[in-house]
């Protein structure tokens, strides 16, 4: 493990290339690649979800970076198996770093046997069962007091109304959203929502398009809580427990919306945050 605080993703990713973490990245290789589009839409709503997956396989750990539409050709997919690890956490496109470190902190620091991880079972349903059931253990996370301004980077709909029934005033920022299911406007600019709020929420998301960092430096300044669901980098946010994140949603590959059955989220909380705020 690093002998410093970690305060960034390149970080994390010096460490693991030094070998802090594990076997030597270029001894191991992506010998899977997948890209995957995929799409929601909830019955008796209008917001569709589109989602677009570049997920690498290093031995018995899977690497998920969500991205946008045209952020990555889906070609890609075919280029990137039998590269080493090492080359690929040295690839210009972030997407593809994220991946790797996903996929090499996966097989070396699997949730299972984290100490801090608590298992949550997803219940056997339909997509919108399932979802918020996610969404209710998210916000579960931290206590929301009634009146808490909770700034959401990333918005589903699900988690709006799960932060509203705890009292809590959500503050939407998204990049593909004008309004939530309410109605409620949605900023494109997180930097008045981390300015404002209380506590943050934010998805793995912002580990591919790189503003994970600045919402990092930004509740460590404020020294306020940030809270992260993760499908995107299920394994790489953990590592950030007591360097700015409070607690973690971490949701690894394969993921709930390609199942109906009872599958797992691994629930993590920052113990040193608990002592403080009990202090």
């Amino acid at each position: 493990m690093p002998s410093t605080p970690l305060t960034s993703v390149a970080d994390l990713t010096a460490a693991v290339l030094r070998g802090d973490y594990g076997p030597d990245p270029e001894s191991l290789h992506a010998v899977g690649a997948f890209w995957v589009r995929q799409s929601t839409q909830f019955p008796g709503t209008d917001t569709k979800y589109r989602n677009y997956y570049l997920v690498l396989r290093v031995e018995s750990g899977f690497g998920g970076c969500c991205v946008e539409r045209d952020q990555l050709d889906s070609v890609i997919a075919e280029e990137l198996s039998g590269s080493s690890v090492a080359q690929l956490l040295r690839d210009e496109r972030t997407p593809v770093r994220i991946a790797a470190l996903d996929a090499y902190l996966s097989l070396t620091r699997p949730h299972r046997e984290a100490e801090q991880a608590q298992v949550f079972m997803l219940p056997h349903g339909t997509p919108l069962q399932r979802a918020k059931a996610r969404d209710q253990a998210i916000a579960g996370l931290l206590d929301i007091a009634p009146g808490m301004r909770v700034g959401l980077i990333g918005v589903v709909n699900p988690l709006v109304d799960a932060i509203r029934a705890r009292g809590g005033i959500c503050l939407p920022c998204d990049f593909n959203m004008q309004r939530t299911a309410d109605g409620t406007e949605v900023a494109r600019d997180m930097a008045p929502v981390l300015a404002q709020a209380d506590l943050v929420i934010a998805t793995g998301m912002t580990l591919s398009n790189g503003s994970f960092d600045e919402i990092l430096a930004a509740v460590r300044l404020r020294d306020i809580p940030l809270i992260v669901y993760a499908q995107t980098g299920s394994a790489i946010v953990p590592q950030f427990l007591g360097h700015g994140v409070a607690a973690v949603s971490a949701e690894p590959f394969p993921f709930s919306q390609f199942s109906a059955d009872p599958t797992p989220i691994h629930l993590y909380r920052d113990a040193g945050a608990d002592a403080r705020a009990a202090a």
